[in-house]
C-alpha cells in the first residue's frame, strides 16, 4: 500500500507527522514524503525540517494521499498550477484522498470537493466555499473517497478512522495503543465552539504571528479581508 504525504515549505509539522505515525504502522504500508522538488522542507516554525525523498515528477500513483495544512503557505500551493495538476492526477489513482487542517483548502482548490462537505481548521474553514465545497465543523468528515480533518491534531483522529477502514478495529486499536494516543487535555479549550472569547482572541494572535512569517502572503490575505 503506497501512502503519499505531500509536503511543502511552511506546512504545520503535526499535520504531516500525526497521520504518518498512525499510517506507517499498517502492515505493508510504504509511506513516502513528496514535495514539488525533492529536498529539505522547512516547517512553519522555521526551526524544524522534513526531507522529501521524491519530487512530484517522480510520483504518479498512490493508494492514499495525505495533504497537510499550514498557517498561510497553503495560499502558495493553491496558486501553483503544477502542484494543482499533480494532485488532480494522483487523485485519479487513489482509493482514499485525505487532508488535515487547511490542506482541505488545497484539495478543494483542485475542484474535487465541489458539492461535497469538508472540514478544516476553524479559522480558514469558510474559504472552502470559494471552491464549491460545503464547510462542516467536525473533527473529520468523510465524503465519497475523501476524508478531511479539522486543525492539526485532528489529523491523528482522521488517520485512525481511515486505519479502521483499512485494517479493522483490533489492529487500529493496537496502533493507537502503540503510539499511546489517549488524549486527556488539561483544558477543554481545543474546540472553537466551546472556547471562551478571550481564548479565541489569543489563539487568533498566535495564528497572525505565524502568518507574519510569510510577509508577502500575510499582506495578500490581509488585503482580501481573510484575516
Amino acid at each position: 500500500m503506497k501512502i503519499v504525504i505531500y509536503i511543502y515549505d511552511g506546512l504545520t509539522m503535526l499535520d504531516a507527522i500525526g497521520p504518518y505515525e498512525v499510517l506507517r504502522n499498517i502492515d505493508l504500508a510504504e509511506v513516502i514524503f513528496v514535495a514539488e522538488k525533492k529536498g529539505k522542507i522547512t516547517a512553519d516554525s522555521k526551526f524544524v525540517h522534513l526531507f522529501a525523498e521524491y519530487g512530484i515528477d517522480e510520483v504518479t500513483q498512490a493508494d492514499i494521499l495525505v495533504i497537510p495544512g499550514s498557517a498561510i503557505t497553503f495560499l502558495k500551493e493553491i496558486n501553483n498550477p503544477k502542484v494543482m495538476d499533480w494532485i488532480k492526477k494522483i487523485n485519479q489513482t487513489t482509493t482514499w484522498t485525505t487532508s488535515v487542517c487547511s490542506g482541505s483548502i488545497i484539495l478543494a482548490a483542485t475542484g474535487v470537493l465541489e458539492g461535497l462537505e469538508a472540514t478544516s481548521h476553524w479559522k480558514p474553514i469558510n474559504l472552502l466555499k470559494n471552491f464549491g465545497a460545503i464547510p462542516k465543523v467536525a473533527r473529520y468528515v468523510e465524503q465519497d473517497k475523501y476524508i478531511t480533518a479539522a486543525g492539526v491534531s485532528a489529523g491523528i483522529d482522521m488517520a485512525l478512522y481511515l486505519c479502521n477502514k483499512l485494517v479493522g478495529e483490533t489492529k487500529t486499536k493496537a496502533i493507537q495503543l502503540f503510539i499511546e494516543y489517549d488524549p486527556a487535555p488539561i483544558f477543554k479549550s481545543g474546540n472553537f465552539s466551546t472556547a471562551e472569547k478571550e481564548v479565541i482572541e489569543n489563539a487568533e494572535v498566535l495564528l497572525i504571528n505565524e502568518a507574519k512569517k510569510e510577509p508577502e502572503l500575510f499582506e495578500q490575505i490581509k488585503l482580501s479581508n481573510r484575516i
